[in-house]
């Protein structure tokens, strides 16, 4: 899902990422790829949801930094 608001994109994705501890290496992770971009975890959310804020955002890299890490990510529709 992407919301859009004047000169934002939020990509929304669904992840099976369970563990805080886990969510905010992930961040970290994903944070160094994509720099000045708003990355956080909503894991009391059924879909374990990652959102990105972040302009030019790639999703299919996200999937891959996601995938690499072991964990299932794809862009909630």
């Amino acid at each position: 899902m992407r919301v859009s608001f004047p000169s934002t994109v939020i990509e929304v994705f669904k992840t099976n990422v369970h563990e805080p501890a886990k969510a905010a290496e992930l961040v970290s992770l994903l944070s160094g790829h994509f720099p000045g971009g708003r990355i956080n975890f909503d894991l009391d959310d059924c879909d374990r949801i990652l959102r990105i804020d972040k302009p030019g955002l790639c999703s299919d890299t996200v999937i891959e930094l996601m995938n690499a890490e072991g964990f299932q990510c794809a862009v909630l529709e």
